[in-house]
């Protein structure tokens, strides 16, 4: 961050007084610029046995097979975030569960939200960020493919709690697949 969103002036990176953190601080207005994680939301929606996965048309990870989930928007809650993320990406609607996993993503400061949900009817085709939406039974999950490690484990929490017949809550944090020596 150079300037400063309130008043246009130029920010510097300091700790400011009864802080811990550097902080962008304004020098001519005083305003304080936090920068705070990012909440991703999404969705293992379900029909039947199969769940929903969407191959994307965006970057990252064109090409590759994902959950529908995306960045949470402001005014919203998480839940809405999901059903709006699947309506978008694969044009279906969903009734919404529980939360599923959580997955902190500190090295990108992102946190992964997951929630069940069912979905409402067979009425779903790709949204404008996929290129393909298909309905997937466990064994022809493609997982090679997958874009995203939360959606990995998300996944094998989802199809392992089944075979279970037990749902658990999934909590857990990823680093970076290659951390600094």
């Amino acid at each position: 961050m150079n300037y400063c969103s309130s008043c246009g002036a130029t920010v510097t990176l300091r700790i400011p007084p009864g802080d811990a953190l550097p902080r962008h601080v304004c020098d001519s207005c005083g305003s304080i610029h936090y920068q705070n994680p990012k909440l991703v939301v999404g969705a293992i929606a379900e029909w039947g046995e199969q769940i929903l996965l969407c191959k994307r048309a965006i970057e990252p990870c064109y090409g590759k097979w994902t959950l529908p989930a995306g960045f949470m928007e402001n005014s919203e809650t998480t839940a809405e975030a999901a059903a709006r993320e699947t309506l978008e990406e694969a044009c279906a609607r969903i009734t919404v569960g529980e939360i599923y996993t959580l997955i902190d993503v500190p090295h990108i400061s992102q946190v992964h939200i997951v929630y069940r949900a069912r979905l409402l009817d067979l009425d779903f085709r790709a949204g404008e960020e996929s290129l393909e939406v298909a309905l997937f039974d466990e064994a022809d999950i493609p997982w090679d493919e997958i874009a995203f490690r939360t959606i990995a484990l998300s996944l094998r929490h989802f199809f392992e709690d089944r075979r279970n017949g037990k749902w658990s809550f999934h909590t857990g944090s990823i680093g970076p697949l290659n951390p600094p020596r």
